[in-house]
């Protein structure tokens, strides 16, 4: 049986689609539909027969967009396709693409046109809820192994690490740092304390060319500990140096869950939106901070661009010991069993 999986989403839930994806390659051949970042961060996964790119934005955006892609669909003759992402767009475009079976959340946009709902669990880890779309409500919970994602970065990747990193390094920790997010209330505002208050690491700022200035604010803290990496690799590339670290610090972005990935340890830091809604980091030893008497959180499902009170706390009153504290105990290497 061929499957196909649309999941033209943000870059996280497609990281978080993993799972699925290698669930349903135990049954049969799989193919993925995601955008032309998404397909990206898949490449070289072995699960996936073939990626398909959606560019719903650029090269095929309207109607006349979805049309073509819904022929090239139409061609591979997929027994059922798994929404993934759960627009009425994909979920139109399913049906247009004549895919008799047709499987996704009952809270979805698109639900109408699917053949079978699968409930979204609200309470579990999104990987779990998009593994659910091919296990079913009634299946036994999951190992934890079977929901961490996964990512394959090849020698390109290597490479293109190999070369930023240079001896950068040399014997310290190297400690990944993710200040970014298109999402203003998200960003905690003290990675700089961060990055002073832990002067026996280094550290390494991912993200994209837009964090630079964040960037920079944090090498300026801790002279000659801080190298900028922002807007200088691919998606899979940063995975590949989040791999190289032993830690990786975050807000409630996407860098997490390319941690989760290449199972990095992770401390994600949530502001305006909580781990409750499904997004928290996967990787072993890894765990979630946040400001948590506040009677104001979440306020948002994803944080808006400004805080609606105006006062920020839920960043500003998280407090940068709290978060060396917990760092320091990532970089002690944990004791076998």
């Amino acid at each position: 049986m061929s499957s196909l999986i649309i999941q033209t989403s943000f870059l996280g839930d497609t990281v978080l689609t993993t799972p699925l994806i290698a669930a349903l390659a135990a049954r049969g051949p799989v193919d993925v539909l995601a955008t032309p970042a998404g397909a990206t961060i898949l490449h070289g996964n072995p699960a996936i027969r073939a990626l398909l790119v959606y560019d719903k934005r650029g090269a095929d955006a309207g109607i006349s967009g979805l049309r073509r892609v819904a022929r090239r669909l139409r061609d591979g003759r997929y027994d059922a396709v798994y929404l993934a992402q759960g627009s009425l767009r994909s979920a139109v475009l399913a049906r247009a693409a004549g895919i008799p079976r047709r499987v996704g959340f009952d809270t979805s946009a698109g639900r109408a046109f699917y053949t079978e709902r699968v409930a979204f669990n609200r309470t579990a880890h999104h990987a779990e809820r998009l593994w659910r779309l091919s296990a079913g409500n009634n299946a036994a919970a999951p190992e934890a192994e079977a929901l961490r994602p996964r990512l394959y970065p090849g020698a390109e990747e290597h490479a293109a690490v190999d070369a930023l990193l240079g001896d950068f390094a040399g014997g310290a920790p190297l400690v990944a740092l993710a200040p970014g997010s298109i999402w203003g209330t998200k960003r905690w505002p003290h990675f700089d304390a961060l990055a002073a208050g832990i002067e026996e690491a280094r550290f390494v700022v991912i993200g994209s060319a837009d964090d630079n200035g964040l960037a920079a604010s944090i090498a300026r803290a801790a002279p000659g500990r801080v190298l900028d990496a922002s807007g200088r690799l691919s998606l899979l590339a940063s995975a590949t140096l989040i791999a190289r670290c032993t830690a990786l610090v975050a807000n409630d972005s996407a860098p997490t869950h390319l941690a989760s990935g290449v199972g990095t340890p992770t401390i994600t830091l949530f502001g305006p939106t909580v781990p409750a809604f499904g997004f928290g980091p996967l990787a072993p030893r890894s765990e979630s901070l946040g400001v948590e008497p506040l009677a104001c959180r979440p306020c948002h499902p994803h944080g808006p661009k400004v805080c609606p009170l105006g006062h920020f706390q839920c960043m500003r009153s998280l407090e940068p010991s709290r978060v060396v504290a917990r760092l320091r105990i990532l970089l002690v290497p944990p004791t076998a069993s």
